[in-house]
């Protein structure tokens, strides 16, 4: 029995080393992180965005028109309220929401921020590129499970467009995950 228990033992010690081995193999051959948008000012990235194209993700099943808003929480530096909201199905579809926070990691660089939609998990929201003049934003996750092209509009010209794709695509990310957004047009759904 005790000659049972002592190999016991050293398959479980034989399993822990292994799983370590792998953990570390994978850590040393993983890509570094994508680089994030230098100078970012979050003032100005206050505001309605539309989701131009995102991977699709489950907990955006089924939407279309969607948008996101972004303010100052008063009293809280460095926090932001966060309202995504969408239209089932359709764009003329019956609207869901879901408001949250965002949070800077670190104050040196506010690009990074954590997302907050249900406590009290937060995720990597991170800012990868965005236009001088605040039109468009790249915003990416760090192990890039996660991608969202938004506008400050419902449409982005496909010249522009292309080039956040390429952006993106420099920085790892697999433009053939991306999935456009269906947004209203000017004239109508």
């Amino acid at each position: 029995m005790e000659r049972l228990r002592h190999h016991a033992r050293s398959i479980a010690r034989a399993g822990v080393r292994l799983t370590l081995a792998l953990a570390l193999s994978a850590c040393a051959n993983a890509p570094p992180p994508p680089a994030v948008a230098r100078n970012v000012d979050l003032e100005r990235y206050l505001g309605t965005w539309y989701e131009i194209a995102s991977y699709p993700t489950w907990f955006q099943r089924g939407c279309v028109a969607t948008t996101a808003d972004y303010a100052r929480v008063p009293d809280e530096p460095g926090v932001l309220r966060v309202e995504n909201r969408c239209r089932k199905e359709r764009v003329d579809g019956e609207l869901e929401s879901i408001e949250g926070r965002a949070r800077v990691v670190d104050r040196t660089d506010p690009a990074k921020l954590e997302v907050q939609f249900f406590w009290p998990f937060w995720g990597d929201y991170w800012i990868l590129a965005v236009d001088p003049g605040y039109r468009w934003a790249l915003v990416g996750h760090p192990s890039r499970d996660y991608l969202w092209i938004l506008s400050r509009t419902p449409s982005l010209d496909e010249t522009i467009y292309q080039a956040i794709v390429a952006r993106a695509a420099a920085e790892g990310f697999d433009p053939a995950r991306l999935v456009r957004t269906r947004q209203p047009t000017p004239d109508g759904p």
